[in-house]
């Protein structure tokens, strides 16, 4: 049978990775596919590198735009990043009829809506498998495998840099700072890591997990992020002692009057399979109401594990490729004209439970008043941790944990715990999830 011709544009560590699996595994992929899958040219500005890791078994150019207009491509994947000349190359591809697989979750989480649309319009596939928590088949199994059900949430650590870094911070008790360098010099972190510590990256994520879960337009705009550059080593260990691990999870949750899309540091019941995720590794629980609750755990990012979900990717549409566009699986798992509208909630109506550290003057009834401002915002208590002041220090910590309440609730309690004369600082406040 004919071979499918793909056009890559992009051989860096994920690029090198595709050709090299592709490659080495071409005769099972074949059997899978149905048909040959080869990569007949390259695009990529190091021209050099292209033919060294391609051996001269595939044309090179150094002009991508070249090989989203050839018309002996029937699959183009992008592999450069980024939300400019990847989007313009991405809808030039569509326009003219070609396939496409990408692992760009910045661009899809910003402008996917236009270019599934597109793509729709166009009768091409726009597979991204590569783009969320990289070799776990995580957009699969909530586009196909979780069909029957009804999501109630997903929540996942969906970002490599950052779980190692938290990880390391609660092994060797290190600060952020010092942690950061090390995974920067380890490779784990890149030069300028603010995309990773700052949750940009998993918000992204967290949006096309979002948008598949529940049928909405993709709406990046619309999450909140909140990084990891604010958490001490001592709150890491408090919350060890309270049975408790901090991630940086990605949440989509179903509400009866939206859903929930948010980005942030997290307590998590270290009983919890997904709390002992450690490393670079990443993990997404998924609770279905039929299914139960589901776990999909592997490497996030890496050379051939991303490479692994592209290759997935063009079987898939080499698969489908012939088939009718109306009958194939809806980009994002529900049919275009069935979309839903149901909101983003803001984070001023989401329920959860908080972790409260406060720095307080170790006199009575300093306690008395934080549990009285509490109560009067109808928060209720579910642990406390108090630590004993070294001799001769007049300040202490105490921790508590409270039970699920509004974000309005606890930020107003924080504020008016914060004005007493006998707390200092601000009170350091991370939200908590059962995950139940």
């Amino acid at each position: 049978m004919k071979p499918i011709n793909v056009g890559l544009i992009g051989i860096g560590t994920v690029g090198g990775g595709t050709w090299t699996v592709l490659k080495r595994n071409a005769e099972e992929i074949t059997r899978r596919a149905g048909r040959p899958i080869r990569i007949t040219a390259v695009a990529d500005r190091n021209v050099e590198l292209a033919r060294q890791v391609t051996g001269g078994e595939a044309r090179i150019t150094d002009d991508a735009f070249a090989l989203v207009k050839d018309p002996e491509i029937d699959i183009i994947v992008e592999l450069i990043g980024g939300y400019g000349v990847a989007k313009d190359l991405v809808m030039q591809a569509i326009a003219n009829g070609k396939h496409v697989v990408t692992a760009n979750k910045a661009l899809l989480a910003v402008h996917g809506t236009e270019i599934f649309t597109a793509a729709q319009q166009k009768g091409v596939m726009v597979a991204f498998e590569a783009a969320v928590a990289g070799g776990i088949p995580i957009i699969k199994a909530l586009r196909e495998g979780l069909t029957a059900n009804r999501i109630e949430w997903a929540a996942g650590i969906i970002n490599g840099t950052t779980n190692f870094i938290l990880s390391e911070m609660r092994d060797k008790g290190l600060s952020f700072a010092d942690v950061l360098a090390e995974a920067q010099r380890l490779g784990y972190a890149e030069a300028d890591p603010t995309f990773d510590i700052e949750g940009v990256d998993a918000a992204h994520k967290a949006t096309l997990i979002a948008s598949i879960a529940y049928g909405i337009p993709v709406q990046f705009d619309k999450a909140y992020v909140e990084g990891i550059t604010k958490l001490e080593a001592s709150d890491i260990k408090y919350a060890e002692q309270l049975g408790y691990r901090i991630k940086l999870l990605g949440i989509a949750k179903r509400r009866d009057n939206g859903v929930e899309l948010r980005v942030h540091p997290t307590l998590i019941p270290a009983k919890r399979l997904i709390a002992n995720v450690e490393g670079a590794m990443n993990a997404v629980v998924v609770k279905g109401d039929a299914v139960g609750t589901t776990l999909y755990y592997g490497k996030g990012a890496g050379a051939e594990p991303t490479a692994s979900a592209v290759i997935a990717d063009l079987v898939d549409v080499t698969r489908l490729a012939t088939a009718d566009p109306e009958h194939r699986v809806p980009h994002l798992a529900f049919q275009p004209d069935a979309m839903s509208n149901l909101p983003i909630l803001p984070m001023s109506e989401i329920e959860t439970g908080n972790y409260l550290r406060l720095r307080v003057e170790d006199k009575a009834g300093v306690l008395a008043d934080v549990t009285r401002i509490l109560a009067d915002q109808g928060i209720s208590i579910d642990a406390m941790l108090q630590r004993e002041p070294e001799e001769g220090e007049g300040e202490t910590d105490i921790i508590i944990l409270t039970h699920v309440c509004s974000e309005s609730a606890a930020l107003a309690a924080v504020a008016k715990v914060e004005a007493l004369a006998a707390v200092k600082g601000q009170v350091k406040r991370i939200r908590l999830e059962e995950l139940q």
